[in-house]
């Protein structure tokens, strides 16, 4: 049984919701950024509410807030098309193919470097938040966590067959229309239960529930699955793994939010050393600093 997933999952099965989820930006004609007011911090905006920030880009507001950061409160604000027409953050991601390949170079052909930056769309303020080194870090956390998940982008699935019947819980009013055995771990971060396969595809506009499938034959789907429980699940922690990197708070926090239940606080510290020796390799082959607080 892959692990983190006991953190979300059962946690989902407790409260029987998801976490809040962030959704792309709705798309809209392109116009001159310089047309927008000002972002003012502790100025109360409206969802629809479109700004200028100190970036000089556009965001727009995706919920009612106090005036918070966009480039920190991902989850109240969301990129803006102006000026150079829609915001595309895979033109801008901070790792290119070649460190892609250094990073994984034994990975299964599966997981291809175009199927996530396909997928970066989903989630434009992953890796497109904050300073270029926060930017760096954070794509050095997800993926160090997902080489530690699957072996360094070798396992699409769950390896223990024996596993598979277990992530059927029929207490839910959708139950299990795949089957008993069909929610088995499968992606960079291994989505399994039948729960989670219905809370990723209903973040992300597909229909996980009946085609579990899709995340172990399509690799864009695969990577959204691992974005969606990076930017909007806390598992066993207190914070999504995006807010724990863009806030500083430390690549530790990040294994608690996947793992934690059974790896932090001293309960498998060669697992949480597996993590960080990943992310400390992944840093160094993006030039940046791995910053403070890398253990749980």
């Amino acid at each position: 049984m892959s692990k983190r997933r006991l953190s979300a999952l059962m946690a989902a099965l407790v409260v029987g919701t998801a976490a809040p989820v962030l959704l792309p930006a709705a798309g809209a004609s392109a116009a001159s950024c310089s047309s927008y007011p000002n972002w003012v911090a502790g100025k109360s905006y409206v969802t629809g509410n479109i700004v200028r920030y100190t970036d000089g880009k556009a965001y727009i507001a995706e919920h009612d807030n106090p005036g918070y950061d966009p480039t920190i409160s991902t989850w109240y604000w969301e990129p803006y098309a102006c000026d150079n027409g829609p915001t595309n953050p895979s033109d801008g991601f901070v790792v290119s193919e070649a460190q892609f390949n250094q990073m994984f170079p034994n990975r299964n052909s599966f997981y291809t470097y175009s199927g996530l930056k396909a997928a970066l769309s989903s989630y434009p303020g992953f890796a497109n938040t904050g300073s270029d080194t926060v930017k760096k870090q954070e794509a050095a956390a997800f993926l160090a966590n997902v080489s530690h998940e699957t072996g360094g982008l070798v396992y699409v699935v769950e390896q223990n067959t024996a596993n598979y019947p277990h992530y059927c819980d029929w207490s839910q009013p959708y139950g299990c229309p795949a089957g008993q055995s069909a929610y088995y771990g499968r992606g960079p971060i291994q989505l399994s239960w039948n729960f989670n396969y219905k809370a990723a595809g209903d973040a992300l506009g597909i229909d996980l529930l009946h085609n579990p499938n899709l995340v172990q034959t399509d690799a864009s789907v695969a990577w959204k699955t691992g974005l969606w429980y990076w930017n909007t699940q806390s598992g066993p922690g207190t914070m999504t793994p995006h807010n724990a990197m863009v806030n500083s708070a430390g690549f530790g926090q990040t294994i608690r939010s996947i793992n934690g239940s059974l790896e932090c606080d001293g309960k498998n510290p060669a697992q949480v050393q597996s993590r960080v020796d990943a992310y400390q390799r992944f840093v160094q082959i993006l030039g940046t600093s791995a910053g403070a607080n890398l253990y749980c």
